[in-house]
């Protein structure tokens, strides 16, 4: 079993960062792919960004390319989320996700989730 333990969300104003961070335990991240979904109220859970498991590949869905940053420390079995020029638009709960392989994420690949984290900005 893996827990992933979400952390870093918040209120700020649009235009500002955030860095979330997602910490694993249990068992490590070796050879698991991570990602980031979100979710906002009344919409589905859509895929926000990905790395591989040796963190050479990534991937961003088009509405959060350039602005955000995925990242990860296998050392400390930790993935992080570095969220700028952050608009109203990406206000949701943040989960993070353990892939079942070592190349990406969708969400029909993920093992394990995180509890989420609400991130919330303002105008």
């Amino acid at each position: 079993q893996v827990q992933l333990v979400e952390s870093g969300g918040g209120l700020v104003q649009a235009g500002g960062s955030l860095r979330l961070s997602c910490a694993a335990s249990g068992r490590t991240l070796r050879s698991r792919a991570m990602g980031w979904f979100r979710q906002a109220p009344g919409k589905e859970r859509d895929f926000v960004t990905a790395i591989s498991w040796t963190g050479d590949r990534s991937s961003y869905a088009d509405s959060v390319k350039g602005r955000f940053t995925i990242s990860r420390d296998n050392a400390k079995n930790t993935v992080y989320l570095q969220m700028n020029s952050l608009r109203p638009e990406d206000t949701a709960v943040y989960y993070c996700a353990a892939a079942n392989n070592p190349y990406g994420v969708v969400a029909t690949t993920v093992d394990y989730w995180g509890q989420g984290t609400q991130v919330t900005i303002s105008s």
